[in-house]
């Protein structure tokens, strides 16, 4: 995300610090981005999933100020579970998904098998630690 808008406003839930003041204080997304100038880049919440209330803060700046976001996370069931806003009707969701053979040049079955389909699995020399993750 920070290559295809690297301008934008990003929030990294996985840095403690970001992560203790936004989970102490979600309003504090709402306070930051209506003081910052307005643009047109989407804001990046990155592990939105680890403060499931900054969504209620997300949904307020969608429909009062109009702010496009784009948030990110691997866990949807985890948001799901909490109870937290989904933002229906507001948010449109793209998931990614392991790569399938078509997109792989010179495609190994063998490989495919023992090392998944994940990019950063499938393409690596040792995937033993990774796939010990």
């Amino acid at each position: 995300m920070r290559a295809l808008s690297p301008d934008s406003t990003r929030y990294d839930l996985l840095l403690s610090d970001e992560y203790g003041r936004l989970r102490a204080r979600p309003s504090l997304l709402r306070e930051e981005l209506l003081a910052a100038p307005p643009g047109n880049r989407p804001v990046i919440i990155d592990e939105v999933q680890k403060i499931p209330d900054l969504l209620d803060e997300v949904q307020w700046l969608i429909v009062n100020q109009g702010v496009q976001f784009v948030l990110c996370g691997s866990s949807a069931r985890k948001l799901r579970r909490s109870g937290a806003n989904l933002l229906g009707g507001r948010a449109l969701r793209f998931g990614l998904a392991p790569l399938v053979y078509p997109e792989i040049p010179d495609f190994d079955l063998l490989r495919a098998l023992n090392n998944g389909l994940l990019p950063r699995h499938y393409c690596a020399a040792k995937p033993q630690g990774l796939l010990g993750a």
